[in-house]
């Protein structure tokens, strides 16, 4: 619109007058402000009257379609500075710390030690800077291992990479709590462990599982010619099934051979819960471990027997060795103690020297941990079949048997 003509206040007065039912169409803003700025000089805005400056205000309203307190902050900026400006936006944001170099650098030391992971680029990029005095690494050496995989999103990364794929998250199935079982002076509850006879000539040894009951120490041992699926399965549930009373928890150290997706099914399905032993607490499975050495090791000894032999050894174990170990072979059950200090402490008296079933059935209200068709009067006839003296003496026998067949093969 070309005002120049209107050169008074007057002919303002008569124009808002005439085009009071006009609207006008709003302008670019660069073109308003500086219209409004000509506007403010024609009339020296500065030195009008107060009503006057009214009317000015008024037309420069009418024309641009601004608000009053738009009009108003354009005038106080006129008086302020003689101008009116837009003011430029500047947007606050973090300096780049990290260059395109940086990323440069970072993608090429990648590429060529073939995509390591974060940590393992890192400690590449620092030895660049500081073992071998590499200036241009000194920014990127200072990155994260984190920030990093950020730098690994970026546009300019993957274009200077000739292969990208992203880290894949693992979700992979939680087999087991990581927990030490509390069993509370309950039976039920097993502490599993895995004995192997050793290697020869590249032929594997059997393997012993043997298990034991944290409360009453019942122990039920087992061999498997491998640890696997076939072998060790059937075992398990044959070992499981041999105890007079319900199993709750089934604890293991980390081995691959209990803590998988078929053992853990096999479990749920008897009701019984899995746990494993807890990183850096040995003595979360240590009586298993015991067991092994001050019972198995004992009567099996340390040589290699061959994985062909497992089906013997179990006869051995599941005819007479089980059934002496529990009812004719007394253990120690200790006591804790507090001493001075107040460390709990470990104390074994002679008193508490019993067998497995004679600790079972001191448990207060015993029977009602055992198996449905299981009572102690069938138990006791188990016990008093044979004295300890003649137990041990079969067991002798039928060990030297299985081993002079070992030892014929």
């Amino acid at each position: 619109m070309n005002d120049s003509k209107l050169s008074s206040t007057v002919e303002v007065k008569r124009f808002l007058q005439e085009s009071e039912v006009i609207e006008f169409k709003k302008r670019f803003r660069k073109e308003a402000y500086q219209w409004i700025e000509e506007t403010l000089k024609r009339f020296d805005y500065l030195y009008l009257g107060k009503k006057e400056k009214g009317l000015i205000k008024k037309y420069l309203k009418k024309v641009t379609g601004y608000s009053r307190p738009q009009v108003t902050r354009q005038i106080r900026q006129y008086r302020e500075t003689g101008r009116v400006r837009l003011k430029e936006y500047k947007r606050n944001k973090f300096e780049r710390k990290y260059t395109s170099k940086d990323i440069l650098l970072l993608a090429q030391t990648a590429e060529l030690h073939d995509y390591p992971n974060g940590a393992a680029l890192k400690k590449t990029l620092e030895r660049m800077a500081n073992t071998y005095g590499e200036e241009e690494y000194r920014n990127i050496a200072n990155i994260s291992v984190s920030h990093i995989y950020n730098l690994k999103k970026t546009v300019f990364y993957q274009r200077s990479v000739t292969f990208y794929q992203e880290t894949k998250k693992t979700k992979g199935r939680v087999i087991g709590e990581r927990c030490k079982p509390e069993p509370g002076g309950k039976p039920g509850y097993l502490r599993v462990d895995t004995m192997h006879q050793g290697d020869r000539d590249g032929q594997k040894g059997v393997y012993h599982i043997n298990t034991v009951d944290e409360i009453v120490q019942w122990e039920v041992a087992g061999a498997a010619e491998k640890i696997t699926d076939t072998h060790l399965l059937p075992l398990l549930g044959k070992i499981i099934a041999s105890y007079p009373y319900r199993i709750m928890n089934f604890h293991a150290d980390n081995g691959s051979e209990y803590i998988n997706s078929k053992v853990a099914e096999m479990l749920n399905n008897l009701l019984i819960k899995l746990t494993k032993s807890r990183p850096r607490h040995t003595n979360d499975n240590a009586l298993a471990e015991t067991k092994n050495g001050w019972v198995l090791r004992k009567w099996m000894g340390y040589g290699h027997i061959g994985q062909r032999h497992a089906k013997g050894i179990n006869e051995f174990y599941f005819d007479c060795f089980n059934e002496y170990l529990n009812f004719h072979r007394p253990c120690a059950f200790p006591i804790e103690v507090k001493d001075k200090k107040g460390k709990i402490k470990k104390k074994y008296r002679y008193q508490d020297y019993m067998t497995p079933y004679e600790k079972l059935r001191s448990i207060p209200d015993a029977r009602i941990y055992l198996k449905e068709g299981i009572t102690f009067e069938m138990l006791d006839k188990t016990a008093r079949r044979y004295t300890d003296n003649e137990m041990a003496k079969k067991v002798q026998l039928e060990r030297d048997k299985l081993f002079d067949k070992i030892l014929a093969a």
